[in-house]
């Protein structure tokens, strides 16, 4: 049976005002937040991915309300397949990389930075999408910071792939391998 909230996902468009109407009712009701996150992971529900774009805009305000499902989410993003859903989930382990590395606002535990950096690794070599394989190659380098292999791996892959990739990839993949080397 379908929720309320359910429902109202449905509703959800592409569109950048209407993706932050629902994130916004989100905001206002944190209530709502954990059927936010356990609908991202249903990859059966035709919303999982609208969900997913919900998500990404609520995180961008309140990401520290992640903090309490880290393990539900970074034990469930290698289930995601759906391109729309990763491109906003990678957005997501952006933002912790950065709130747990730089802002130390978040705090990841060693099986969670290790969840993400696999997740990360998965959408660079797979066929993911080049937004994806952007925000995936930005949360490894901060990771590399924590896990020393991360970047020599990084390197060689970015390397590797440079020359087969869109504009955008080859800006970030130009932008990290000065950071790396």
């Amino acid at each position: 049976m379908m929720t309320e909230f359910q429902k109202t996902i449905d509703s959800v468009t592409g569109y950048k005002a209407n993706r932050q109407k629902y994130a916004d009712e989100v905001l206002a009701n944190p209530e709502l937040f954990l059927e936010l996150i356990l609908l991202c992971f249903q990859a059966l529900n035709k919303n999982h991915s609208k969900a997913c774009w919900v998500l990404e805009l609520v995180c961008y305000e309140k990401l520290e309300w992640l903090q309490e499902h880290l393990d539900f989410f970074s034990s469930n993003i290698k289930n995601l397949t759906d391109e729309s859903a990763l491109r906003s989930i990678s957005k997501v382990c952006w933002l912790l990389t950065i709130s747990h590395f730089k802002k130390k606002e978040i705090s990841l535990t060693e099986n969670q930075l290790l969840q993400i950096t696999e997740s990360c690794f998965d959408w660079l070599i797979k066929d993911t999408k080049v937004a994806s394989k952007c925000c995936a190659i930005r949360a490894l380098h901060l990771l590399g910071k924590h896990f020393d292999w991360i970047h020599p791996e990084l390197k060689i892959i970015l390397e590797k792939d440079y020359a087969n990739h869109s504009a955008a990839y080859q800006a970030v993949g130009r932008e990290i391998l000065k950071k790396i080397k």
